[in-house]
């Protein structure tokens, strides 16, 4: 008698509808996994490329969820072998100082799912990326990073601190959140960044590539660079693209989006990225 084939696992990703949770749910699919994804609203059209991905209409379930509505929430896990934690909301359209809350709760948040798991024997692993970067799988809604990016391509009238900055392939990500899922164990934290560069010198970088374009030129230096190590998840085997890859995918992207050619009076460094001393 044969054996009846195997199950097809099934994983839930929240805020299916943002930008690295997107790219994502494209991977799980074309790795064999059936998805439920977790949206504000499954009939927005910015979640219509979900449903155009390869074997989404085979494989792929949208879920309305409020992620503070725990009923809602449990909904979308019903039948789940594992979740893919992606949701957050992000203030775009606040500076970035002491009261913003949102960092802290980011923090406190991984802490808590930490020592719950530890506690009760669940597996639970934490991720954090750096900036991150690549091609768009939708254009109508931008996320923070892409704008950044974007900013430093056109120009504009707001000054950028000349940061260190941390920065891996959106796909890279995707790559490596499957990765840790399958290998990683339980109660570890991983940190996701292959490239370290300050501002001026992907200025530069993308200029040696791209010269046609204005690129930002106010810059104000800073007095530390902070880097970050991958080293433990390239451990489990993870091989994240070339900065000059990412960049040209992303670049070759935003011109067949439009984005670079929508006309914006004038094109401005989003709030979140706003760092003292660039306060008006």
């Amino acid at each position: 008698m044969a054996s009846s084939p195997p199950s097809q696992p099934r994983v839930c990703v929240t805020g299916a509808g943002g930008y690295i949770a997107s790219w994502l749910v494209k991977l799980l699919l074309a790795r064999g996994y059936a998805v439920n994804a977790t949206v504000r609203d499954p009939c927005d059209p910015k979640n219509a490329c979900l449903k155009q991905l390869d074997m989404a209409p085979e494989n792929l379930q949208l879920f309305k969820a409020d992620m503070l509505d725990y009923d809602m929430v449990a909904t979308a896990f019903v039948g789940c072998e594992g979740v893919f934690h992606l949701a957050s909301p992000v203030p775009i359209d606040k500076m970035v100082d002491k009261e913003i809350w949102y960092a802290l709760a980011k923090m406190e948040a991984e802490e808590m799912a930490l020592e719950y798991a530890d506690k009760n024997g669940l597996h639970v692993v934490t991720f954090c990326s750096g900036a991150v970067f690549g091609p768009l799988l939708q254009a109508d809604v931008l996320n923070i990073t892409t704008k950044f990016l974007r900013y430093i391509i056109k120009g504009g009238p707001d000054t950028i601190n000349n940061k260190f900055w941390p920065i891996v392939d959106v796909r890279d990500v995707a790559d490596a959140l499957l990765l840790l899922y399958n290998k990683a164990k339980p109660c570890q934290r991983y940190i996701c960044s292959e490239h370290q560069i300050d501002i001026k010198d992907l200025v530069d970088l993308m200029k040696s590539m791209y010269p046609s374009y204005n690129y930002v030129d106010k810059l104000v230096e800073v007095d530390y660079k902070v880097g970050m190590n991958s080293d433990k998840l390239k451990n489990l085997g993870w091989k994240p693209r070339k900065l000059e890859e990412t960049l040209a995918d992303s670049i070759e992207s935003y011109e067949k989006s439009g984005i670079l050619n929508a006309e914006e009076e004038p094109c401005r460094v989003p709030y979140f990225y706003r760092m003292p001393p660039v306060l008006e």
